[in-house]
């Protein structure tokens, strides 16, 4: 049953290249008290950062856990990034948006495609960044990741940015408040807040 089309809340997704700083725009965007989304929760197969909880960043869980959900047909959406598997359980998705309220995927870019296809009603909004240096220094300064893991973050980068055109709306991260303020006027714009 793929019935997504039919429900009568709103699917937003956003994604960008990593260091795009989707996840500080969302967060941001979902504090304002003219938004009305509920951010969906992703699972994963990678580790948590410092500071990231089960069930509240991602649901972490081991790859073949993963594996036997996707094969379930559990996730909206589901895709292998940097090495690690992520995906969308289609459950609580589905269940708010037969509330008809107004879902948040933040999720990258295959992901989103991915999603486009299944609920092609879903509203994309890309994450840009003014150049990849700007990319660069982002995740160099979260010194989070190895030298190895920059480089291909960087170069799948190249690869997300070249499918900004098959989105919506682009927003760009030059300015952080003024990129919260474009998220949110296209939230607003779109019967999520207001």
């Amino acid at each position: 049953m793929d019935d997504w089309e039919t429900l009568p809340g709103r699917l937003i997704v956003v994604s960008g290249p990593s260091g795009s700083g989707k996840s500080t725009l969302v967060r941001l965007a979902l504090g304002r008290p003219d938004v009305r989304v509920r951010l969906s929760i992703s699972a994963t197969t990678r580790a948590p950062r410092t500071g990231e909880e089960h069930g509240k960043a991602y649901y972490f869980m081991g790859r073949e856990d993963f594996t036997a959900q996707r094969e379930r047909g559990e996730f909206l959406e589901s895709a292998e990034v940097h090495g690690h598997l992520y995906g969308t359980p289609a459950g609580p998705v589905r269940e708010s948006l037969a509330r008809g309220e107004c879902v948040l995927l933040e999720i990258d870019v295959q992901g989103a495609l991915l999603v486009r296809e299944r609920v092609p009603s879903a509203l994309l909004v890309f994450v840009n960044v003014p150049s990849f240096e700007v990319l660069e220094s982002r995740l160099r300064a979260r010194a989070t990741d190895s030298e190895e893991t920059i480089a291909r973050r960087l170069a799948n980068a190249r690869w997300e940015v070249d499918q900004a055109h098959r989105y919506d709306f682009s927003v760009m991260n030059s300015d952080l408040e003024r990129a919260v303020d474009d998220l949110v006027a296209l939230f607003v714009q779109h019967g999520c807040g207001g």
